[in-house]
């Protein structure tokens, strides 16, 4: 078999947001970990629904009978992505607000005395929820972050971890520094104590496949706007606890699907359209690819195989662009890069910081070149806080999307160097 080769520009095609310039040459979307681009055949489903199929669900008339097909689809769609049934997804306008919603729902469960653990890694989406709950009664510890390693120590998760851990909940990938953990190493642990497992995967989703069952969590969270698809979000609950859980959502027992459960009312029909369009995307691109990882789908069918091909064809062709900016910014005076070691797992997110520019300035100059990027916290205010950044203003943090290029990575590379050596005092 040939050698493996993504073919950017034909992906590039896909994307209308590709053709737009900024001071006379493409945008460089290095934004990517805040929300990626939408390819266009995503817009069509969006607007398609409501042009043509806006309607309530459940009604006798054509729009209803198509937006009840466009439900269904989601569920399925949403299973093959996640990698269990459909019955086990469930939608809402984000994943903080999934978070927030499993929080109180499984604090009914709980009793005073009983303890929860979060971690110094996570996004605030899957570590604020179970921290308000400390008002409640129950005891919040965080696991920290090893700031040498920059990975979560699983020692003091260890020693944290008792017979009245209720509540385990963990980053599956950093949004800051791009860590991936073993989450399934902390799943099992706490599954030996009887403890319920929250895996926030809204970063992991966009780069590497996502199979549930395998790492076998409780609750899984995910958003669909970080993987081509529109601001909402979907998260997954496997059935035994879904089945005992009881939710404040008025009318769920009377639906069929048990993660209706999750829903705080009716569910953005367009945005199931348009997720489920992203889905199928990634899976068309994977079709493309499959041949090339034939032992990684072994015993995959339909579109849940496609999926996760095209989720490794696109981890394929960003880790080498990652690790290009990597090594070229380490190469830089004053310019600090943070995350794993190399060769350990990751995502292709790159932070750094420069020394005497504020991160506001350098994406400032960034942003005006048509090269996006972010700076700050990114809500990972742990992370900051263990950098001891919070007061210099955090990080500057690019991302690696499929559509991106070597010519984005070479533009910026110039430009930080540019900074780095004082073009722009």
């Amino acid at each position: 078999m040939s050698k493996f080769q993504f073919d950017v520009q034909k992906f590039r095609s896909e994307f209308p947001a590709c053709s737009l310039q900024v001071a006379g040459a493409p945008i460089a979307y290095l934004d990517g970990p805040g929300g990626t681009q939408v390819p266009q055949r995503v817009v069509d489903a969006i607007t398609g629904y409501l042009i043509n199929d806006n309607a309530n669900e459940g009604g006798n008339f054509k729009a209803s009978y198509k937006t009840d097909e466009v439900e269904q689809e989601a569920f399925r769609a949403a299973a093959d992505f996640l990698g269990c049934s459909p019955q086990e997804v469930g939608f809402s306008v984000g994943s903080t607000q999934h978070s927030y919603n499993f929080s109180v729902n499984i604090a009914k469960t709980l009793k005073p005395g009983d303890e929860l653990i979060i971690t110094e890694i996570d996004h605030r989406c899957n570590s604020q929820p179970w921290r308000r709950l400390g008002k409640l009664g129950f005891e919040v510890k965080q696991v920290r972050l090893d700031t040498e390693t920059q990975q979560l120590d699983f020692e003091d998760f260890k020693n944290k971890l008792s017979d009245r851990t209720k509540v385990v909940a963990v980053n599956w990938a950093s949004n800051a520094i791009g860590t991936i953990t073993d989450v399934k190493k902390y799943i099992d642990a706490a599954h030996e104590v009887g403890a319920l497992t929250v895996v926030d995967a809204v970063h992991y989703a966009a780069h590497l496949p996502i199979d549930v069952k395998a790492i076998g969590t409780d609750v899984l969270l995910c958003s669909p706007y970080k993987f081509f698809g529109p601001h909402m979000g979907l998260a997954y609950m496997n059935s035994e606890l879904l089945e005992s859980l009881e939710f404040n959502n008025a009318g769920a027992e009377d639906i069929a699907h048990g993660s209706r459960k999750f829903h705080m009312a009716t569910p953005q029909y367009e945005f199931l359209a348009g997720m489920t369009e992203a889905i199928n995307f990634i899976a068309d691109t994977g079709a493309e690819y499959a041949p090339f990882f034939e032992e990684e789908l072994a015993g995959l069918e339909g579109r849940r195989r496609n999926v996760v091909a095209g989720m490794l064809a696109f981890d394929a062709y960003e880790a080498p662009l990652s690790e290009k900016l990597r090594k070229g910014l380490r190469r830089l005076p004053g310019v600090t890069v943070y995350g794993p070691e190399e060769g350990q797992p990751r995502t292709p997110t790159v932070a750094f910081t420069m020394e005497g520019y504020a991160p506001e300035f350098v994406t400032k100059i960034l942003g005006d070149k048509g090269i996006n990027s972010w700076h700050g916290d990114f809500y990972a205010i742990e992370v900051i806080s263990a950098f001891g950044l919070t007061e210099s203003g955090g990080l500057i943090r690019v991302g690696m999307a499929p559509y991106c290029t070597e010519s984005d990575i070479d533009r910026t590379l110039a430009t930080i160097t540019a900074i780095a050596y004082g073009e722009y005092d």
